[in-house]
């Protein structure tokens, strides 16, 4: 996507005329602001979850799938474009929560066609025009709007710690190798609420700043080093979010570009500058108030909305959420099949090295040789009933507590009656858990 988007013709600094109302634009600043403003503007009105941030708390009463029902109802297009064009079968699966699929690649090269062959028919039909100053005005305010309510979306899913949460038990026992790098993101940034928390602040105070006219190239400024941040991770760690991140990342600079020469003689020539503005979408003055006006009252509804959705968030599955009553990891001290007790021995493919709770409706298992298996299961205060992905019966025990910090497990595990005796382990035992923070080391810690 990188080599695709960084040819963008808007991010290119424009001709000095075309901030001058008073003289025409050149040829190469029109052609740029017809491709920017075709590309650009069909991507925030396709692209998922863009125009979705508009409906603020009301989205929380809209049908699950509404922020995808732009992708929905291109869907058989997309594939068709993908199977003719590609050869891939660029199906659209709206559970995935990848915002790197296959459609939205082909998608992405629907509007570069679009916006491609769009500019050169425009260009041929109003060639004469010698400027989009208001056009560009009214196309460049939609597209900070755009940019700013993802900056609150995402900030807030920061700000609200739950775009990365505490690592869960599970990732405790999982090997580092093991992990994918987008795990090793997520865990790394999960593991401290303060450094997610900042980060989420920082792209907040940018959407917010974007919303006021008047603070909105501040805002940009900010928003751009964030989200270059954002999508530097994203392609290091793959994490699938390149497509929307390297496009805000885009259109910040787009927002930028009719100011690069006054930032640069304020930042780099150190020279008189005039002021930095956002163009003025209105003639009078006072109907440029009420526009202003009109976009921090926007600012402040999606706020809300962002707000509210990490709250619920937070409660739903974050740390607001009430734990399991078995919550945490329990070690296997006594496993019995058939009246045998199992040996713990790493070659033993029946017997569970540990037990861990995490969230409603499953458990996980660990093997003697190291694996964590996932399993849906229905738990109560006296019994488990554990699935197998096909839906057959995986274990079907019975729960006692012995102790707080013990459980007895009885009943059949594959159809074999067994009883396995479990101990608690103390979560604050993992040293990513329990070393804190230290103003003084006199070593460096690695452990």
């Amino acid at each position: 996507m990188a080599s695709q988007l960084s040819e963008c013709p808007g991010t290119a600094a424009p001709d000095p005329v075309a901030a001058d109302p008073t003289r025409p634009w050149s040829a190469v600043t029109k052609i740029a602001f017809r491709w920017c403003f075709l590309y650009f503007g069909l991507f925030c009105v396709l692209f998922a979850q863009i125009t979705f941030a508009f409906f603020g708390i009301v989205g929380q009463w809209l049908p699950e799938q509404a922020v995808m029902w732009q992708m929905t109802v291109l869907g058989p297009a997309l594939t068709w474009v993908g199977r003719e064009v590609f050869g891939a079968e660029a199906v659209l699966h709206p559970d995935s929560g990848s915002g790197d699929q296959a459609a939205i690649w082909v998608l992405v090269f629907c509007l570069l066609v679009v916006a491609a062959v769009g500019t050169a028919v425009w260009t041929l039909v109003d060639r004469q025009r010698p400027d989009y100053a208001r056009l560009s005005a009214w196309f460049l305010t939609f597209v900070r709007l755009c940019v700013a309510g993802q900056m609150l979306f995402y900030g807030f899913a920061k700000l609200v710690p739950t775009q990365m949460p505490t690592p869960p038990p599970s990732a405790l026992l999982r090997s580092y190798g093991d992990l994918s790098p987008t795990s090793v993101l997520w865990l790394q940034v999960g593991s401290s609420h303060p450094y997610e928390m900042t980060l989420g602040a920082v792209e907040v105070l940018a959407g917010l700043l974007m919303f006021l006219p008047r603070t909105a190239t501040l805002g940009t400024l900010l928003g751009l080093a964030s989200m270059a941040q954002v999508f530097l991770l994203n392609m290091t760690f793959d994490v699938p979010v390149k497509i929307l991140s390297g496009h805000l990342l885009l259109m910040s600079l787009v927002l930028l570009a009719p100011q690069l020469r006054r930032l640069l003689d304020l930042f780099v020539l150190q020279r008189p500058s005039e002021p930095v503005s956002q163009p003025a979408l209105f003639s009078s003055e006072r109907a440029n108030r009420r526009a202003a006006t009109v976009q921090a009252a926007l600012g402040l509804w999606i706020l809300i909305g962002c707000a509210w959705s990490s709250w619920q968030a937070w409660h739903a599955y974050g740390g607001g959420h009430a734990k399991p009553e078995l919550y945490g990891i329990w070690s296997v001290r006594e496993f019995s099949v058939d009246g045998r007790p199992l040996p713990p021995l790493t070659t033993d493919q029946t017997r569970w090295q540990r037990l861990v709770f995490e969230k409603d409706g499953a458990l996980t298992y660990q093997r003697m040789n190291g694996e964590l298996v996932n399993t849906a299961a229905t738990i109560s205060s006296d019994t488990i009933k554990a699935t197998e992905p096909g839906g057959a019966t995986l274990a079907d025990l019975k729960v006692s507590r012995p102790s707080a910090q013990q459980l007895q497990l009885t009943g059949t595990l594959h159809g074999r009656p067994v009883q396995i005796t479990l101990d608690q382990v103390d979560l604050d035992r993992f040293t990513l858990r329990n070393r804190g923070f230290h103003w003084v080391q006199e070593y460096p810690f690695f452990k």
